[in-house]
This record gives structure tokens, sequence and C-alpha cells, in this order.
């Protein structure tokens, strides 16, 4: 049997850094059954509702949608229970003292499998207000500018 190498991208949260401003990231491996597998596999699963929490000193992924697997019989999962993460005892503790801070919240940005292991990028994250949203679009707009300014100049154009 072929050992997978490299990530795959199974799913992504493209709306998590627009709606929030990222300060760390960890990677979390998850604990999954065995129909959960062969759907991710399959490519199904959405993060968009997704989110952690840190209860009794273990993190938790809650609202990730991975459908049942189609070919699986009685024993199949409940597509939106919740997940345990796997992380080390000194990130959960650094993550509990963050998280206690005021606007602090671990989103989901990336559901992936690395080496054949099913893995979730979490990004510890503060909310964007409506200006700053705003804020970036018009400075990823002006760098767009920028860019083709620069592109025109370069090929002698005005």
């Amino acid at each position: 049997m072929v050992k997978e190498r490299g990530r795959k991208v199974i799913a992504q949260n493209r709306r998590a850094r627009h709606d929030w401003s990222v300060l760390d990231t960890y990677e979390a491996g998850i604990v999954l059954a065995g129909t959960e597998v062969k759907s991710l596999r399959q490519g199904k699963a959405q993060l968009v509702d997704a989110f952690a929490t840190v209860d009794d000193g273990e993190v938790w992924l809650r609202n990730l949608h991975i459908p049942e697997y189609t070919e699986g019989t009685w024993t199949n999962h409940e597509p939106r229970r919740s997940r345990k993460l796997l992380l080390h005892r000194h990130e959960i503790e650094r993550l509990v003292g963050k998280i206690k801070e005021s606007g602090l919240s671990l989103v989901p940005l990336q559901l992936y499998f690395n080496d054949g292991k099913a893995k979730v990028e979490l990004a510890l994250a503060r909310g964007k207000k409506a200006h700053d949203k705003r804020a970036d679009i018009a400075k990823r707009d002006m760098q767009r500018e920028i860019d083709r300014a620069i592109g025109r100049a370069r090929k002698g154009r005005r």
C-alpha cells in the first residue's frame, strides 16, 4: 500500500480572513470515526459555521459539517457532531490564557490531509469591525492599482 505524501486540502474557510483578523495559527489533529475519514477522502466537508472551544482542558471543534458516507450502513456518523482536537498540553494552556482575553476566538481556516492524517488549521482571531473590513478592501485595491501602474511602466506605457 502506497503512503500518502504532502498536503491535500479538503475544505477552506475563505470567509474567515475577511471576518476575522488572524493573530496566530495552530495545526491540530482531529479524532474521527471511520466513515468520517472516508467522506473526507471524497473531498466533502464544510467549515462555514465551524468554531472551536476549550472545555475542561480539551479543545473541541463544533459545527463542522462532514456529510454521511454514501456507502455507509447503520454505523454512519452524525454530520454535525462535536469532534475532539489533538493539541499539545502547552498549546492548550496558551490558548486558554489567550481566549480569556476579550474578543478572541478559535476559528478553523482549513481542513486537510497531511501525510495521510486529517488536520485542521486553527486561527486565534479577533473579530473585525465594519470599518476594519473597509480599510482592508481599500488597502487591497490601492495595492492592485500600484501593481498595475508598475506593470504599465515596465511595458513602456503610461
